[in-house]
Order: C-alpha cells, then structure tokens, then sequence
C-alpha cells in the first residue's frame, strides 16, 4: 500500500461532519472506518457522487481528515472533487449531503450529477 497521505482538498462542513458522526454512531460503524466520496459515470450530467462507508484504505486513495472524519478518495475521483465542500442540508428541499464542487461545469435538477 502506498504511504497514507492527510491532505484537505475536500472540505467538509461542520455540519456534514456532525451528520457523518451521528450515522457512524447510529450504525454502530467502528471509529476507524471512513466515508469513501467518489465519483462514478452516470446521471443525467455524465458523472454521479457516490458515499458509503468503508473500512480499508485502498491503493491510490488519499485520507482527508477533518473536525474528527476521515474521507477516503480514490486519485480518479480526487481529480474532479478537488475543491468541493461536502455539505449537510435539511432545508426544505429534502435532507441529505450537498456537493458544493466549483469544478462542475453543469448540474441536473436534483443535485447528485455534474459534468466538467
């Protein structure tokens, strides 16, 4: 496995985190496991986020950590997330995590797709 590399080109919310830590909590997910943050082609605008948590750092992943997370990104899916903030919204337009990515050249209507 490559050297673990801490760096913060993903920004997370302090209340993204907060949504984060209370899943891992509600879900009994061990401490030491992290949300994977990725992007997969697909959607209505070419690319799609994905998340789910994880416990294995793989090849080529990247570690963020901030206000107690820890993010894994593969090296394909850092190159179109560099700069993004990971939100948690609960407004009235549902509740969920928002990728703010200044890299998106166009978005779909709901928010989970982009293209550069």
């Amino acid at each position: 496995m490559n050297e673990l590399q801490i760096q913060s080109e993903i920004k997370i919310t302090e209340k993204a985190s907060r949504e984060i830590r209370r899943i891992m909590d509600e879900n009994k997910i061990p401490a030491d496991f992290g949300l994977r943050v990725g992007v997969k082609g697909g959607g209505c605008s070419g690319l799609t986020y994905t998340l789910g948590f994880d416990g294995e750092i793989k090849d080529g992943d990247t570690v963020i950590e901030n206000d107690g997370v820890k993010l894994f990104v593969d090296g394909k899916s850092l190159f179109y997330l560099s700069g993004t903030e990971l939100d948690f919204s609960d407004g009235l337009n549902g509740k969920g995590f928002v990728f703010n990515n200044p890299n998106a050249s166009k978005t779909c209507g709901c928010g989970e797709s982009f293209g550069v």
